[in-house]
């Protein structure tokens, strides 16, 4: 059963309409461009994995996606994928690459090589060996029973060519896999001998789970140094994405291909509690959306049926957070 499903990253969400937002030509757009890209191979790479798990029986097996779970006051730690059972917990970090992949102990490297080039990243087998740690101690701190918890790294990628130096090749059989192989590897676990703890106790660590998970969220502006300022305002077009559209007669009318449409402003709505603030004040509405009528901009709220708070001058209406 799955408990926490796949949900598209708040981050890639927040980036993507950072982009929209942004001019073609601005100085830092292809920084934006490629960590984007980034982030949307991690996120595939992921959801690949939901093929193989969707074979589980679903009364045996809870499934977790991107956890992320308070270590102290001050940091948090982050999970791919959780299974959960009443016998064991598994964490898999999920890797979305090509090429060759060598697994460096010396220097606690994965090293990639496409061609002729090669790329270094941090050992995703010490990352994941980390996360086992750290739900441990969470466990432990919510005063949950001891029970085994086995970790993997998972090429979701089936081309990807997986080696190792020599003297880490044990590890790397026990802790990589690819994708195709997870539910052999999982279907071996289930094999050993585990003490179980209760139904209970099971429902009571799931319900903690979701409780606690926080989901991190990064204000992109700061993260690459834009201000607010730089960022185009108005209702883009849902057709060829020109900026801005123009209200006429109760509808937005494209000045560049002439796309009508009665709601285009829905996703400049989006765009602003994404990237400037999830309350918005009639004022910010008729400057954001380019209208000169603030009884337009009136109606256009209350047409999205938003909770509100102070007086009628200071009015402040809350958008819906981008997390849901």
């Amino acid at each position: 059963m799955i408990k926490k499903p796949f949900e598209i990253p708040i981050t890639i969400r927040k980036l993507e309409a950072l982009l929209r937002r942004l001019p073609v030509t601005y100085p830092g757009r292809t920084k934006i461009e490629e960590e984007l890209a980034k982030k949307k191979a991690g996120y595939r790479g992921e959801r690949s994995i939901e093929y193989y798990i969707n074979h589980f029986p679903d009364k045996e097996f809870l499934f977790f996606y991107n956890l992320r779970l308070p270590q102290d006051e001050s940091y948090y730690f982050q999970l791919d994928i959780l299974l959960l059972t009443s016998r064991y917990l598994i964490i898999l970090e999920v890797k979305n690459m090509s090429g060759t992949l060598c697994f460096d102990q010396t220097y606690h490297q994965l090293i990639r090589t496409i061609g002729s080039k090669d790329e270094a990243f941090p050992d995703p087998i010490q990352q994941v060996n980390r996360q086992q740690t750290c739900l441990q101690q969470w466990l432990a701190s919510n005063h949950f029973s001891k029970i085994p918890i086995y970790s993997f790294v998972v090429i979701s990628n089936p081309s990807a060519y997986i080696k190792s130096i020599p003297s880490y090749s044990d590890t790397v059989i026990k802790k990589v896999i690819h994708a195709a192989l997870l539910p052999e590897k999982i279907e071996s676990i289930n094999r050993l001998k585990h003490e179980s703890i209760s139904s209970k106790e099971l429902n009571k660590l799931s319900r903690v789970l979701l409780k606690q998970n926080a989901p991190q969220d990064k204000d992109v502006l700061s993260q690459f140094g834009i201000h607010s300022s730089n960022l185009l305002t108005g209702v883009a077009c849902p057709k060829c994405s020109n900026l801005p559209m123009i209200r006429i007669h109760g509808c937005w009318e494209c000045p560049e291909c002439k796309k009508i449409s009665k709601d285009a402003h829905n996703q400049a709505l989006v765009d602003y509690a994404l990237l400037l603030s999830t309350s918005i004040s009639n004022n910010e509405v008729c400057s954001f959306l380019h209208l000169s009528n603030p009884s337009i901009a009136t109606r256009i709220l209350k047409q999205q049926n938003l909770n509100h708070s102070g007086s009628y001058r200071h009015r402040k209406y809350h958008l819906t957070s981008p997390n849901k």
